[in-house]
């Protein structure tokens, strides 16, 4: 039989047990995505894990040298260390590596990608990323980055002054052990009895957090700085480039963050409707409560609520928004894919 576009779009997940690659399987299939296979590859303690895939049972294989044979897609959702020892096989097997850990852009090799936003934001390569046979490896970057990029594209035309967002992350960007720590952390408090602290190092239960204690790895600080690396380098001579801080939830799912912006003239509600629909986002109308944690499990876009004057800075804005974490990073990195895809059908 010859081969068509499912049978050619061999696709394969590393870190397939993880948080990230969980969802990522999801989306796959919940997007109807043209893959002849789905292949499930992890460390070797995860592999024989039953799991599924397409509707049909499977196990989690362990990741090899050899794993990428006959991959065209091959989305790295573990951890950066696997990502890092483990891309350049897929690359050279000649599969289009799809990164959503960093251990690829940390390279400087990989071509930053936010397809939402192509009209206004077209993906920037990276130093390095083109002149090469091998497929161009793709950096799908964290919902923090997205979220604030896309806030940036929005307000771009109307020549905001400046824009400071506070983002909130779940545990969860931390994957199954920081789920693990917080449940294990608010059950310990309710009864009186000491808590673990080996991923963050300190109390998140009942708590907001500005920094973690010294032993958690990456610090909170390292992760800010991560952000603002990725956004310099996808919005720099292209967007105002916003200003950033991280507060810890003690939440399980879903990525929140408030954001202001002050613009030369008064933004109105119809304008700033207009940008963020342009771009996918849904924006609730006046009176709504706005988005939640809950509310926005599950859903592929950010969420916005009303947006609010500030009662001291008559040009000044504020926006509340919240974001499925896992199910947005994971929707863009398919994105990309598809953009790929439809690409090579009309060339």
């Amino acid at each position: 039989m010859p081969a068509g576009p499912e049978r050619a779009n061999r696709v394969a997940i590393v870190g397939a047990s993880s948080l990230r690659g969980k969802e990522l399987k999801q989306v796959l299939q919940d997007r109807d995505f043209p893959a002849g296979e789905i292949m499930l590859l992890d460390e070797s303690v995860m592999a024989g894990t039953l799991t599924e895939a397409g509707g049909e049972p499977t196990f989690i294989r362990e990741l090899a040298e050899d794993s990428f044979e006959g991959v065209r897609f091959a989305f790295f959702a573990g951890t950066t260390f696997d990502t890092q020892r483990n891309w350049a096989a897929a690359q050279r097997a000649g599969a289009t590596v799809i990164d959503l850990t960093g251990g690829v852009a940390a390279s400087g090799k990989s071509t930053m990608w936010i397809p939402s936003l192509g009209a206004l934001l077209p993906p920037r390569p990276g130093p390095g990323a083109n002149g090469s046979a091998l497929p161009t490896p793709y950096y799908s970057p964290p919902t923090p980055v997205i979220v604030a990029c896309t806030l940036a594209a929005a307000f771009g035309k109307f020549q905001p002054q400046r824009i400071a967002t506070v983002l909130f992350p779940p545990v969860s960007e931390r994957d199954q052990p920081g789920i693990e720590e917080l449940e294990s952390q608010t059950t310990n408090v309710l009864s009186f009895r000491p808590i673990q602290r080996a991923i963050f190092d300190a109390q998140v239960a009942f708590n907001l957090l500005s920094s973690y204690g010294g032993d958690s790895k990456p610090s909170m600080a390292d992760l800010r700085k991560g952000i603002a690396r990725d956004l310099n380098t996808y919005l720099a001579g292209r967007a105002p480039v916003p200003a950033i801080q991280l507060v810890q939830a003690p939440v399980f799912y879903g990525y929140a963050f408030t954001a202001f912006a002050e613009f030369q003239s008064v933004l109105t509600n119809n304008q700033a409707e207009a940008a963020f629909g342009n771009l996918g986002v849904k924006v609730d109308a006046a009176g709504e409560a706005g988005p939640t944690n809950v509310g926005i499990a599950g859903e592929s876009e950010i969420h916005l609520g009303p947006m609010e004057a500030d009662p001291s800075v008559p040009a000044g804005r504020w926006f509340w928004g919240v974001a499925d974490n896992l199910r947005l990073a994971a929707t863009n990195a398919v994105r990309v894919a598809e953009e790929l895809i439809a690409e090579s059908l009309i060339a």
